[in-house]
This record gives C-alpha cells, structure tokens and sequence, in this order.
C-alpha cells in the first residue's frame, strides 16, 4: 500500500492564520508547534511538527500531530475496531514488518533527536514493538511520505481524502485561547 494521501507535504513555518487554523482544529491553542509538515487536500494544516519538550520544559516525545479532526475521527473510527492489536500481533508474525517498523521507529527518533534529544526512549506511538496510537503513525507517514511508516502507509491507504468536503474549520480571525495545562501539540 501506498501511503499517498491527497494533500502535500511541507515544512512550513506556521503563520498567524495556521495557528489560528490549528486551535480551532484542537478546540484550544496549539503547543510547541514548529512547523507546518503536511496540507490537507483543502489546504489547512493537517500534520505540524512539535517540538520535543513543551514551553515549560515537559518532554513531548509527539514530534509530528495531527490536527484535522475529520482525520482524527476517521483514524479514530480504525482503533476502535481493534485494528492496533491485530497490528501488534502482525509485528510478531511477520518478521519483514516488524524490521519496516523498527527502521520506521528510528527514522522517527532520529528526525526528534535532530531537533533536541530527550532522554531514555519514550517509543514514539508504542513502537518499536507494539502499536499504540494509529494518530501518531499516520502522521508520521503524512510528515516524510510513503514507504517509511508501514503501518502508517496501510491506514492511510483506507481513509478518505478528509478535506474533499472543504475545510473542517472555519478559521476565525481571533488570537487562540492560552492552552490550559496539560494540553499537547
């Protein structure tokens, strides 16, 4: 499977009007954002990249979230089908998966830790031996392109063009809300 999704990536730095996007996206004003990393098909951020600690100092090992809600709820819709644990039997099973998914584990610490190194090995999304978080592994894949995330690739492969339908947000031209403590990305 392909991991190709309508949209395009970027690394953009994040406007006004991105952050604006972003916090309506996540009902709250977005944290440690970086860069725009991905668009969706409609041309809203959709991927940003993270910073590996929070403004306060707290590691954030999320280097890429996904923001469009239309994206979260679809992907959301796979976890609850059990998906994640039948990936993890899968990693198990098939040795050539599991070594994808290894090397798809320290591609993504490698780009975190080219950023800033945190410490110990918080295995970004339950990898390098499980699937935790199917969000994470999508955006992954939405963030550097197909064949690097395989079983970002094989969700994406599933999922409709979120943003054929427009926009999922309409930003408004207000600053965001501060972020209460304990918000992400």
């Amino acid at each position: 499977m392909s991991g190709e999704h309508p949209g395009r990536r970027v690394h953009e730095p994040v406007t006004d009007a991105d952050r604006r996007v972003i916090a309506e996206q996540l009902g709250r004003a977005p944290r440690a954002t970086q860069a725009v990393v991905h668009r969706c098909s409609c041309g809203l951020p959709d991927v940003v990249q993270t910073a590996p600690r929070l403004e306060d100092g707290t590691p954030f090992p999320t280097l890429y979230y996904l923001t469009c809600p239309r994206a979260a709820s679809a992907i959301g819709r796979i976890e609850a089908s059990g998906r994640m644990s039948r990936m993890t039997d899968r990693l198990r099973e098939e040795p050539e998966l599991a070594a994808a998914y290894e090397a798809a584990h320290r591609d993504y610490l490698a780009r975190r830790d080219a950023i800033e190194r945190l410490p110990g090995d918080p295995h970004a999304g339950g990898m390098p031996t499980r699937v935790k978080c199917l969000h994470v592994l999508v955006a992954h894949a939405l963030a550097v392109g197909p064949g690097i995330q395989p079983l970002g690739d094989e969700v994406l492969a599933e999922l409709p063009d979120w943003g054929a339908r427009g926009p999922c947000v309409a930003p408004t031209a207000e600053e965001p809300a501060e972020p209460s403590p304990g918000d992400q990305a």
